[in-house]
């Protein structure tokens, strides 16, 4: 525990030497998960705060600052004196106070061997209008925390849950503490009622009226010395308020019993709070855990929660419908597609399992299990199949690789996702791509800035021994990031392709490689290239390699 506040200390000793503010426009941030995605109250930017990295060897924290401009699709890094020291986990909310405020707290700072955690109970805000940082000291706050959830309700934060880890031993927790943003104090409160177990990455939003939902997350407990069972909580709670956002208010917990399609069991998921009185959630994890090891399924799929009507239902996409097929339905294709009701009244379907691949720089292909919520019905699938016909081979559908602990942010309606990671076996996949959804139509995902294979960089345990650069790794920041990318330029002159193995046929390697080389083409030929012409250039670039090599 000493050694990481010292060397917090020496980070913030660092950061406390830059005096100006400096905002200069960047490539997209390096892969990360675990920060805050917040939109702008008052301008069409997104706010990037935080989050880590993990190689295989070394864990990077940051603290850095990045602004996304929604109108320009471009990335901007933002450079505030005495920021608050590096972390992951923690919590942002975003209030339209003086030109937009985004308060932080709490988080995680973890040693660069990953192994040692410390958790933070400091309470920030960042003054968006003038770009300034400042720490708030108000005593009586909840103790220290990573994985908690905070939401803006009326004049107050309210903060619930979360964890600390220590080498030893670990606590979760199921408190509730509001802190008012008018008098800068805060309160425990003590709702009457049964309220959740405690937990951590749970779904926690604002209704209008003022009261808040809290679903889902995620504990361990001890069974026995070194051994620890997961729950994944599939629960619902309502904590209501009587009063006005005051710290004398009376709150009350309810159990809420929803209707309609509640989300599979999971962890890692994101949240929001869509538009139409809906939260959502996106993606996530549900590990099978095994005494020695835990396989984990990915998700990628987006469930909607009414406030107003106390339902679940699972996002579908529509799919973008052609003009053609618009202007010969007329009528009735504005009636079929009245507003999300029919979505929401589809029949439920069972989940469906996809399996797909994703090639490392490396060659490495990872198998990556998907399980969807449902179906279309089956005449939305005869149109598709019409306009098909009519307009050739649809290209396939742009989404997000399943993934958990993603950014999320929603601003005009419009969903971004950004980066969070994925597991195939031992070896993990964080990610810096970026994708919209308009959730007013849901008719289809958007890539502004894709995966880039480049970026993915796993070392071995047993690749280094050394434990001289401790203070490197655990910094990440600007250093890290900036070998990174000579590194990829290094690595772009010659680009290793798999190999061609001794006496393999030319069959054999393209049917072992093929994913391989239309990961490859697809990147360069871009998202709105047709499939077709997709593995037909894969095909083209793997025969020329095999022979090459032959």
């Amino acid at each position: 525990q000493e050694d990481l506040e010292a060397l917090i200390a020496e980070f913030q000793s660092l950061d406390a030497k830059k005096t100006q503010v400096i905002e200069s426009s960047c490539p997209p941030p390096s892969p990360r998960l675990n920060g805050s995605l917040s939109a702008h109250p008052e301008k069409d930017e997104l706010i990037l705060f935080g989050g880590e990295y993990f190689n295989g060897q070394k864990t990077y924290l940051y603290n850095d600052l990045y602004v996304y401009n929604i109108r320009k699709n471009s990335w901007a890094k933002v450079e505030v004196p005495n920021p608050p020291p590096r972390r992951c986990a923690h919590q942002a909310a975003v209030v339209p106070t003086a030109g937009g405020q985004l308060w932080v707290f709490g988080g995680e700072f973890a040693s660069p061997n990953g192994e040692q955690f410390y958790h933070y109970k400091d309470l920030w805000v960042l003054h968006l209008a003038t770009k300034t940082w400042e720490q708030i000291k108000a005593s009586g706050g909840p103790s220290g925390r990573s994985g908690h959830r905070m939401v803006a309700c009326k004049r107050q934060l309210i903060v619930f849950g979360g964890f600390h880890e220590s080498t030893r031993d670990y606590i979760y927790y199921n408190d509730v503490y509001a802190f008012n943003l008018d008098s800068f104090t805060w309160s425990k409160l003590a709702p009457a009622g049964i309220g959740p177990a405690p937990r951590s990455g749970c779904q926690m939003a604002t209704t209008p009226e003022g009261n808040i939902i809290i679903y889902g997350g995620y504990s361990k407990q001890r069974v026995k010395k070194d051994v620890d069972k997961g729950t994944l909580h599939t629960d619902m709670f309502l904590l209501k308020t009587e009063g006005l956002g005051k710290e004398e208010d009376r709150w009350t917990w309810s159990r809420l019993s929803p209707s309609g399609v509640k989300p599979t069991p999971r962890s890692g998921f994101s949240v929001a709070v869509g538009p139409n009185n809906r939260s959502l959630l996106f993606g996530g994890v549900h590990d099978e855990e095994e005494e020695e090891s835990i396989e984990g399924d990915f998700f990628n799929d987006i469930y909607f929660y009414d406030m107003g009507k106390n339902r679940w239902f699972p996002g579908q996409l529509k799919g973008p419908k052609s003009e053609k097929k618009k202007r010969r339905r007329g009528r009735q294709t504005e009636a079929e597609d009245a507003g999300d009701e029919e979505m929401e009244k589809q029949p439920a379907q069972g989940p469906v399992e996809i399996v797909k691949e994703v090639v490392a720089e490396d060659g490495t292909v990872m198998t990556i299990k998907q399980v969807i919520s449902g179906l279309a019905d089956e005449k939305e699938r005869s149109e598709s199949e019409e306009e098909e016909e009519e307009d050739g081979a649809l290209g396939q559908q742009v989404e997000p690789c399943p993934r958990s602990n993603a950014m999320l942010a929603v601003k005009h309606g419009v969903l971004y996702v950004y980066g969070g990671m994925f597991e195939v076996g031992d070896r993990q996949f964080t990610l810096s791509d970026l994708y919209s959804i308009d959730l007013h139509k849901m008719e289809e995902w958007k890539v502004l800035v894709e995966m880039d294979p480049k970026a993915q960089e796993w070392l071995e345990e047993s690749d280094s021994g050394e434990e001289d650069d401790d203070m490197e790794g655990a910094e990440g920041g600007e250093e890290e990031e900036e070998s990174s990318e000579e590194e990829s330029e290094d690595e772009e002159g010659e680009e290793q392709h798999p190999p061609v193995q001794p006496g393999e046929k030319h069959t054999d390697y393209l049917s072992r490689t093929e994913q391989y080389w239309i990961h490859l083409a697809r990147s360069n030929m871009g998202p709105d290239a047709k499939e077709k012409k997709v593995v037909k250039v894969a095909h083209a670039m793997a025969k020329t390699v095999y022979e090459d090599s032959v």
